[in-house]
């Protein structure tokens, strides 16, 4: 694997990056890197990933993210450095503002990625470091990995609109079991109950990672690719299939009349490799 780091993480604050950036062809690779705190979420760490996906979204040579950690951990969660004031955000506010959680600004942003998305967990992940998976197509999990949904432990609740991510992933008894229970659930029953789709050593999870990226973006056109992500993920909320009927047919619409539907087409009647020509920085339509 050949990559070389971005300075994506600079954009976001002046202070020492907790993201870096690299790439692997037409794959990015995000790696939370605070490998001392066993990559603890913090108020920056979520700023540098939003902007790392607002800059991979408008780069066409992009073609899907993988996110993943430095060292033995994916995530610890939230960084508590802070004591028992950690969460405590009332110092901060005015009146009866409530502030937006930071963890749903991230998987928000994840949420509407132009790209698919990847999770390569390297290791044990909990609180924020299992929601922020939560928004990803697809979880590939090192053997010693496991997560822990221990909001209520803590006090909390599970937040980074997990309880929307969560019950679709793995049903609305396991989400319940997990979350009220403050679970620590293993790799194994993670992978049993869908929360995530392999399971491999823990020196293969990124270029596995890699791969499944790769081989969902090889012979897709990319502009088809962001709708199509966009759809599925949306539609898993939507309270009618008739909402589903008229987000396709605008799609199909819009699709169909397209430069990438003709070469697809042709090239499939010419039986050799497509060559899509549009760009999802400047072709794609509003579906929505």
């Amino acid at each position: 694997m050949t990559s070389d780091t971005s300075e994506v993480g600079r954009k976001a604050t002046q202070a020492e990056p907790t993201i870096t950036v690299e790439r692997d062809g037409e794959i990015a690779i995000f790696r939370l890197n605070r490998p001392d705190r066993l990559n603890a979420f913090t108020l920056q760490m979520g700023e540098e990933l939003r902007a790392a996906f607002d800059e991979t979204d408008a780069d066409d040579s992009v073609r899907a993210v993988v996110l993943t950690g430095t060292g033995r951990a994916f995530c610890a969660g939230a960084d508590l450095e802070a004591g028992g004031s950690t969460f405590d955000a009332s110092s901060v506010v005015e009146g009866d503002e409530v502030p937006a959680d930071e963890g749903g600004k991230l998987t928000l942003r994840m949420f509407a990625s132009l790209k698919p998305v990847i999770a390569a967990i390297n290791g044990p992940s909990a609180g924020v470091g299992v929601t922020m998976t939560l928004p990803a197509d697809v979880r590939i999990a090192s053997e010693d990995a496991k997560f822990g949904f221990v909001f209520a432990a803590r006090g909390l609740v599970p937040e980074a609109a997990s309880s929307w991510f969560l019950p679709r992933l793995v049903g609305l008894p396991t989400a319940l079991q997990w979350t009220v229970g403050a679970k620590m659930v293993q790799v194994d029953e993670a992978l049993e109950r869908g929360l995530i789709q392999q399971v491999v050593p823990k020196d293969k999870v990124l270029d596995t990672a890699i791969a499944v990226a790769r081989e969902m973006t090889a012979n897709s056109a990319p502009v088809s690719a962001a709708l199509t992500r966009q759809l599925l993920w949306r539609m898993a909320g939507a309270p009618s299939p008739l909402d589903a009927h008229h987000a396709d047919s605008k799609a199909i619409f819009y699709r169909g009349q397209s430069g990438d539907v003709y070469e697809g087409v042709m090239s499939f009647l010419e039986k050799r490799p497509a060559t899509y020509p549009n760009k999802v920085s400047e072709d794609l339509p509003d579906i929505f």
